[in-house]
């Protein structure tokens, strides 16, 4: 996955003007106590974070 993709998957699942809030925000437990921004920024693969965040919001199955 990449960046592109991760960022619009996650405007697709908390809106344009609330994804990139969440992400320098919201610290999840998954991704070592980090929001997604420090995670990615310390380079963390997309897919993993995707991943974590996909379980913090509880999305669908087919999201994921």
């Amino acid at each position: 996955m990449r960046h592109t993709e991760f960022w619009a998957r996650m405007e697709q699942a908390l809106g344009t003007a609330y994804a990139r809030s969440w992400a320098e925000q919201h610290v999840l437990g998954d991704l070592g106590e980090r929001t997604v921004v420090e995670a990615l920024e310390a380079g963390e693969p997309p897919k993993k974070v995707w991943r974590a965040v996909w379980a913090e919001l509880g999305l669908p199955a087919h999201e994921r």
